[in-house]
């Protein structure tokens, strides 16, 4: 049997220990499809939209901090997965995206479903690779992994014609080889700027760590990034604050937490953390959701001196002048400090973290006011925090309801929190899914609002299909909650429910159809059995639907406030 593109294609992918491939199946990869199935050790995920797809695979990316991998045909299948290619992008998150293209001989026909990638994706991708010839196949899988893992991690589009699949993957000098994976490059700190470093960490006497994005969690490696960080902020006395949707990379419970520095960080927080004269961003892009619109640190100049660790140099100084920019792996900077030893002094610094981390648990006080128009959602994350296990990943649409998870849930070590990080809505039921094939057995948790359930909620599909459970909260006020919010605070007595109030199933119902189990809870008495009984299920997804207030329209703010 001849060896085609196809052939060569899988064998590829393979190479690249890709285990998992998520896909809507479409005619313009069929031949790629048919050679998968004879690869042992990949699996088809096929799933019921190309957005949810997409959003499986980034979080795949995530989970093992390498590039996941989908699949989608031409045109409408590309433009239906293109939220999670803006959400890879903007969250520097690996990702490889195959894209099935009309035959060769029809080029520049405008063909059925036929676009320019180069030019639709120029904006959401790292690189366009378009294989025209059989010959480059294996070559644009092993430089696609390569570009999407290396840097600032992000996606990267491969373009395949239909017609290529069946060509042979031959030529007169012979078969064509698998082109093996890359050696991923990571850049070390230089000495004199760890030296300098160090310097300004012993100089000052109210310094703010930042980890985010580049910098492992405990479901990657293993631990050793999270463990260096924890010794270094109990050995050099610094406190250590999470970034925007990252919150499972430092122990929300150890007494070095500085407090979560997500989007609209709380007034006594941020009002202590102003107080700060040295700020360190370890693997943070510092984007204006963590800066709080631009606003700490200021751009381009910051009000305090900055150090910004990131693996990129085109990303180091982009917006914020940094006192001092690295441009490498932050575990590596971690490491290095650790290799330096104690420094001297350190002590006095210990009143300003217990302060910072006395205000942490302060709002995270498991506290809060009934509500008369539904449940007040803080009574079911904060219940649903007493059931999660050590291993548990926690996946959350975007949506105000999900200000309820980083108030009352303290991560710990060895969970995992998968969001979209730019507020995608739609990301929630798919990544949840996406971490029950990948972290087999283990609790997959997701939140998400009544607006993002019906987007990719029918992937609860895809997990009946494959045997996996997650458990999925759904908080139901009747509304876009986060644009009602912003609608309320630009335009004060303005009526604003014409634009944003949702009419919703019975969601309870509406997984039964899925062959899940639902649940409902209309009022606070019954938060505590009903969360209890989802986690006893485990056999089957379960959706938790919630009557959740629209009054308590976040965990920090009243609509009538």
């Amino acid at each position: 049997m001849t060896r085609t593109v196809a052939r060569l294609l899988a064998e590829s992918l393979q190479a690249h220990d890709v285990d998992l491939v998520y896909c809507v199946p479409g005619e313009s990869y069929l031949g790629l499809t048919d050679a998968l199935g004879d690869m042992n050790r990949m699996r088809l995920i096929v799933c019921r939209h190309e957005g949810g797809a997409a959003f499986m695979a980034v979080a795949d990316g995530r989970m093992r901090d390498r590039a996941g991998v989908c699949v989608v045909s031409r045109g409408p299948g590309l433009s239906n997965a293109m939220v999670a290619l803006h959400t890879a992008y903007h969250d520097a998150t690996p990702l490889v995206l195959l894209v099935g293209q009309v035959e060769r001989k029809d080029f520049g026909r405008l063909a059925l479903q036929e676009q320019n990638y180069s030019r639709l994706l120029s904006d959401v991708t790292k690189l366009v690779i378009e294989v025209n010839e059989p010959v480059m196949a294996s070559e644009a899988i092993a430089r696609a992994f390569h570009i999407a893992e290396s840097g600032t991690p992000g996606p990267v589009a491969v373009i395949l014609p239909e017609d290529i699949f069946d060509e042979p993957a031959s030529d007169k000098g012979g078969e064509f080889p698998v082109d093996q994976p890359r050696p991923r490059p990571f850049a070390g700190p230089r000495v004199q700027d760890v030296e300098r470093l160090a310097e300004m960490i012993a100089q000052a006497e109210r310094p703010l760590v930042w980890v985010g994005a580049a910098l492992h969690s405990d479901a990657v490696d293993g631990g050793a990034a999270t463990r260096d960080l924890q010794r270094l902020s109990e050995e050099w006395v610094l406190p250590v604050s999470p970034t925007h949707r990252r919150p499972h990379l430092f122990d929300g419970n150890h007494p070095n937490y500085g407090g979560y520095m997500g989007i609209r960080v709380p007034k006594p927080l941020m009002e202590e953390m102003r107080r700060a004269d040295l700020l360190i961003s370890l693997g943070e892009r510092i984007t204006d959701s963590v800066s709080q619109s631009y606003t700490f640190p200021t751009a381009p100049q910051p009000q305090i001196p900055l150090v910004h660790v990131w693996p990129d140099a085109n990303e180091v100084g982009r917006v914020f002048r940094p006192e001092l920019g690295m441009s490498c792996d932050p575990h590596a900077v971690i490491q290095a400090l650790l290799a330096r030893g104690k420094p001297a002094g350190a002590e006095r610094r210990r009143e300003w973290v217990a302060g910072l981390n006395r205000i942490h648990r302060t709002l995270m006080e498991p506290v809060w006011e009934t509500m008369d128009d539904g449940v007040n959602f803080a009574a079911v994350v904060c219940e649903i925090g007493k059931h999660l296990a050590p291993d548990a990943t926690v996946t959350s649409d975007a949506g105000n309801f999900s200000s309820f998870i980083h108030r009352y849930i303290g991560f710990k070590p060895g969970q995992m929190f998968l969001s979209s990080v730019v507020g995608a809505m739609g990301a929630g039921v798919p990544m949840a899914v996406a971490a029950g094939l990948r972290r087999v057995g283990q609790q997959a948790v997701a939140f998400v609002g009544d607006g993002g359930a019906l987007m990719t909620g029918n992937e609860i599909a895809t997990a009946r299909m494959y045997g996996v459970n997650p458990i999925v909260v759904v908080s139901d006020n009747g509304n876009y909650g986060t644009i009602a919010m912003h609608h309320i605070n630009r335009y004060p007595g303005r009526p604003y429910q014409a634009a944003t109030k949702l009419e919703n199933p019975d969601f309870a119902r509406w997984a039964e159809s899925f062959g899940a189990v639902g649940i409902t809870i209309a009022t606070e008495a019954e938060v505590g059995p009903g969360i209890a009984r989802a986690f006893a299920v485990g056999d089957r997804p379960v959706v938790v639907h919630v009557r959740s207030s629209a009054e308590q329209m976040s965990a920090w703010r009243r609509r009538s406030q």
